[in-house]
C-alpha cells in the first residue's frame, strides 16, 4: 500500500472538513444529559441556531443525518394521502420525493434537466391552476449538492404568495446553510431543513427542523403517525433545556462553537467569503475549458461546482486518479450523471492557500489522467482572488468555448 504524506484535501461537497477549534470543543467528558450543566448547553446552541436560520421561532434539533430532517418535516405537518408539489433538480430532490411517495404522500414531481433550479413562474403557474387547494406543501431543495445549483428561495416565495395559495413552503438546506444566504422568517419559509455536517462543520450526526407558527399549527391536524420525529414532544423538552431522548451531547459541543465561530466572522461575511471562493472555482473551469454543469449564473452554488467531462471519458477515472497521486477526494457524479460530473466542494472552513492547492490537484489530475483541457486555469482562479474586480485580468483563458445548452443530459 502507497504511504501517503501531508494532509488529506477532502473536497467533497460535505462532510466537510471539521476545524480545530470544533474538534477540540468535542473532546470533552461526556457530561450527564439530564443535568443543569447539560440544560444551559441546550439553551446556547438553540438561542445560536436561531441566527443561523434567521429566525425567531422554533428549531429543533435531531441525532440523525439528513435524513431524518425530511421525515420530520413531512410527518408532522402533512397526512396520508395529501398531495406534495415537489421538482427535479436532482439527485437529493428524487430521494425526498421518494421518501414522500413511501410515506404515502401524493408527490407530485415537476420534471427538470438537472441543470437549473426550480423555476418561480412554473410554481405559479401550477398553483394558480389549484383552485380548490389540494396541494398542501411546495417542497424545494436550496442548493441540490448534486449539481452545484441554487434555487431562489425568495422568488418561489413571492410566486406562492401571488397564487395566492395556502400551501406550506418546506426547504431543504442541508448543503446551502450557514453558507449562502438564507432567511427562514423573511422569505416565508414554514419548513426549513438542515445537517451538520457541511456548513456548520460538523461530523455528519444531528439534523435540524427550523419551523415557523404556520407549521406548528398544521401539525396539529397532521395524521401521520410519529414518535421519535415529534415536534411537540421536542419542544416542550427544549423549554427547560433537555430532550425526549438521549442527545448527541459531544457534538452539541461541537455545534456551540462552530455557532460561535461563524457569528465571530459574521454572517454576511461568511456568505461573502463562500462567494469569493466560488466565484474563483469557476474561473479555473474555465480557464481549464470545462463545462460547469449550472446553465445560469444566477443559480450558480457557492458551496460546490459541479464540471461536466469532455465526451468520452470519465469522471470516476479521473477522482481515482487524484485520490491516488494526490491524496484529494473529489465528489462523484450522483444519480444520473455518475461519470459524467465530478463536484469541487468548496465550503465550510476554507480559505484561498486550501482553494489554490485544491485547484492545483485538479489541473495536475487532469494532465495526469489525459483529460482535454487548457492550462491556466489554477492562474484565473488566482488573478480572481488577489483583484475580483479586475477578473481574469492580464491571464490567458484558454480558448475552449462553452459548451453551455449544448450539452444534454439523458438518464
Amino acid at each position: 500500500m502507497t504511504v501517503q504524506r501531508g494532509r488529506h484535501f477532502l473536497q467533497i461537497p460535505g462532510p466537510t472538513n471539521v476545524p480545530d477549534r470544533v474538534l477540540r470543543a468535542m473532546d470533552a467528558p461526556t457530561i450527564d444529559h439530564r443535568g443543569p450543566e447539560f440544560a444551559t448547553l441546550t439553551l446556547s446552541v438553540l438561542e445560536g441556531l436561531k441566527s443561523i436560520f434567521q429566525t425567531a421561532g422554533d428549531v429543533v434539533i435531531f441525532p440523525s443525518s439528513g435524513t431524518g430532517a425530511w421525515e420530520a418535516s413531512l410527518v408532522n405537518s402533512l397526512s396520508p394521502g395529501d398531495k406534495l408539489l415537489m421538482f427535479e433538480t436532482g439527485h437529493f430532490a428524487m430521494l425526498w420525493q421518494r421518501m414522500a411517495k413511501n410515506l404515502g404522500l401524493d408527490a407530485e414531481v415537476v420534471p427538470g434537466d438537472w441543470r437549473h433550479g426550480v423555476d418561480p413562474a412554473q410554481v405559479e403557474s401550477r398553483l394558480a391552476a389549484d383552485r380548490k387547494h389540494e396541494i398542501k406543501a411546495v417542497a424545494v431543495v436550496h442548493n441540490e449538492t448534486s449539481t452545484g445549483v441554487t434555487s431562489r428561495i425568495a422568488a418561489i416565495r413571492r410566486a406562492i404568495d401571488r397564487a395566492g395559495h395556502p400551501a406550506l413552503f418546506m426547504v431543504d438546506t442541508i448543503s446551502s446553510l450557514a453558507s449562502i444566504d438564507y432567511r427562514h422568517d423573511e422569505w416565508g419559509v414554514d419548513v426549513t431543513v438542515g445537517g451538520s455536517q457541511k456548513g456548520l462543520m460538523l461530523p455528519p450526526g444531528i439534523a435540524f427542523n427550523a419551523i415557523g407558527p404556520k407549521a406548528r399549527a398544521a401539525a396539529k391536524s397532521a395524521r401521520f403517525p410519529k414518535a421519535y420525529w415529534n415536534w411537540e414532544e421536542i419542544i416542550a423538552a427544549n423549554k427547560s433545556g433537555f430532550f425526549p431522548y438521549t442527545p448527541a451531547t459531544n457534538l452539541l459541543y461541537g455545534l456551540r462553537e462552530a455557532i460561535h465561530m461563524l457569528l465571530e466572522e459574521g454572517l454576511d461575511n461568511v456568505f461573502a467569503r463562500h462567494a469569493r471562493l466560488a466565484e474563483a472555482t469557476r474561473c479555473a473551469a474555465r480557464g481549464w475549458g470545462l463545462e460547469i454543469l449550472c446553465l445560469e449564473p444566477e443559480e450558480y452554488s457557492n458551496t460546490l461546482t459541479a464540471l461536466l467531462m469532455p465526451e468520452g471519458y470519465n469522471a470516476d477515472i479521473l477522482r481515482k486518479v487524484i485520490m491516488e497521486r494526490f491524496n484529494m477526494s473529489l465528489g462523484t457524479g450522483l444519480g444520473k450523471l455518475q461519470g459524467r460530473v465530478f463536484r469541487i466542494g468548496h465550503l465550510g472552513d476554507f480559505n484561498e492557500l486550501m482553494l489554490a492547492g485544491t485547484l492545483a490537484g485538479v489541473e495536475m489530475g487532469l494532465s495526469v489522467a489525459g483529460i482535454p483541457h487548457a492550462k491556466g486555469g489554477i492562474q484565473a482562479a488566482m488573478s480572481y482572488l488577489v483583484d475580483p474586480r479586475g477578473k481574469e485580468k492580464d491571464v490567458q483563458v484558454a480558448s475552449f468555448e462553452q459548451r453551455a445548452n449544448k450539452t444534454e443530459i439523458r438518464s
